[in-house]
């Protein structure tokens, strides 16, 4: 069930939803009648950090057992979690970050933070890695840099959890994972002309 007091955002998410309701999400007697304390998860995504807030408390006092709220700052956040969110996400500085890594750092295509420490990337595998296995470049567990890669797209083939002895081709993009550390050390690489 989608809930808003825009009716133009209703009419747009209804052909996504079960139920798509006009309705004042912050309202106690409202959430109540439409039932909302039956759901298991709420999602609020309300730009309005105080609507953000009343919804968050709303839900929790309905009964919904776990609830992920947008927080557009750290305050809001930590207000949020304070009152009861259960998770909180940060999609426009998620974004933010996701450009700027892929903006500075020409191999990047796309990049998951999975925790503040921890991260998955899609790259495209630059030329001095043709040809060689991913245990010579120093890919693995125990490899040198300490980055794993999860899977190789070749064309229109996904080869999942490749060995360390595969070789990259010139048409690789590679999905690899590592502490954010380890995954900065490998793009500052990326970067250097190799001799």
């Amino acid at each position: 069930m989608a809930l808003d007091d825009d009716e133009t955002r209703v009419e747009e998410v209804s052909p996504y939803v079960t139920h798509a309701v006009q309705t004042d999400p912050t309202s106690e007697s409202a959430l109540r009648e439409l039932g909302v304390g039956n759901f298991d998860i709420g999602v609020i995504a309300l730009p309005n950090i105080e609507q953000s807030v009343l919804a968050t408390i709303m839900l929790k006092k309905l009964g919904v057992r776990f609830i992920i709220a947008r927080a557009t700052t750290e305050a809001h956040g930590i207000i949020l979690e304070k009152i009861g969110a259960d998770k909180i996400v940060y999609p426009e500085a998620e974004m933010g970050a996701g450009i700027a890594y892929t903006l500075t750092l020409g191999n990047v295509l796309d990049y998951i933070p999975v925790t503040s420490a921890y991260g998955v990337v899609k790259m495209v595998t630059p030329n001095h890695y043709f040809e060689k296995s991913l245990a010579e470049i120093g890919f693995g567990r125990t490899g040198r840099l300490e980055v794993v890669v999860l899977l190789i797209q070749r064309h229109q083939d996904i080869i999942i959890s490749p060995s360390t002895v595969e070789l990259v081709k010139p048409e690789d993009v590679l999905v690899v994972s590592g502490l954010w550390n380890k995954l900065d050390e490998l793009f500052s690489l990326l970067q250097k002309p190799q001799k």
